[in-house]
């Protein structure tokens, strides 16, 4: 009797990572932050796959080791799945420690301005009649159409129960209560209409213009673009109570909804 069953098959999916941007290479101060990160939240960290960034370390200029660095992620709990912003030189390192070159999200994940921004970019770039000509349109002007957006909000109207993962790659909608345990990520906004336990990421792309909004607020961790706050952190006077959450000053603001 043949076999008709599939050997495998491959599916498109999200992935998600925590992005490691390094500023020096120093060793020791890199493994020491690194620890006091991990202390934070180590639930969050816990046997976490972890990217490379490598942009900021060679605008100064400064070479790595980076059979050395691979050796120290690994020690303390990280599982290093790429590298990207790399130079030629540490490229090849990579490939040498199996180390894929996350060339294609490069481009993607380097835009992390928002849509006024790009707008009010767009507007700087042109000439001083074009200028005119938009202030003063000598005929009607039809609305330009509006290109289909490819970011996805999800609704979810069930609960997300411990163990569980979402991501969205626009806006996150959930109905139900989401469970210690659970982890709940969206590039774009998160908004919980009951109770918040678990880990809540939003902007996980760099969209520091992300919030989170929920109904009662008990969670073990929430970021926005990286910034974070841990259940130790968060003010139990808000439990109960709606509130939303955003970034100022690359740090979380947590402020009761009137």
């Amino acid at each position: 009797m043949v076999n008709t069953s599939p050997t495998l098959e491959f599916k498109s999916s999200t992935f998600f990572a925590p992005i490691l941007i390094l500023y020096t290479n120093d060793m020791i101060a890199i493994e020491q932050t690194l620890y006091e990160k991990i202390n934070l939240a180590p639930d969050f960290f816990k046997d976490s796959p972890l990217m490379i960034d490598l942009r900021e370390l060679n605008k100064l200029n400064l070479d790595l080791d980076f059979a050395q660095l691979a050796q120290l992620l690994r020690r303390v709990g990280f599982f290093p799945v790429g590298i990207r912003g790399g130079n030629e030189q540490q490229n090849k390192q990579a490939r040498a420690l199996s180390l894929p070159i996350d060339t294609v999200r490069e481009l993607g994940n380097s835009i992390i301005i928002g849509e006024t921004q790009k707008q009010e970019s767009t507007q700087q770039s042109l000439t001083q009649p074009e200028v005119a000509a938009i202030k003063e349109p000598k005929e009607p002007v039809q609305p330009a159409a509006i290109p289909p957006v490819s970011a996805t909000t999800i609704l979810v109207t069930q609960p997300i129960r411990s163990g569980q993962r979402i991501y969205a790659s626009g806006d996150l909608i959930i109905l139900s209560q989401v469970s210690a345990g659970a982890e709940i990520m969206a590039e774009g906004n998160i908004h919980v209409y009951n109770t918040l336990r678990g880990r809540a990421l939003a902007g996980v792309h760099g969209n520091t213009a992300a919030r989170i909004f929920c109904f009662d607020l008990q969670a073990e961790l929430i970021s926005i673009a990286g910034d974070y706050k841990t259940s130790e952190d968060l003010n139990k006077q808000t439990y109960n109570n709606p509130v939303q959450i955003y970034l100022q000053n690359h740090a979380l603001i947590i402020k009761e909804i009137a």
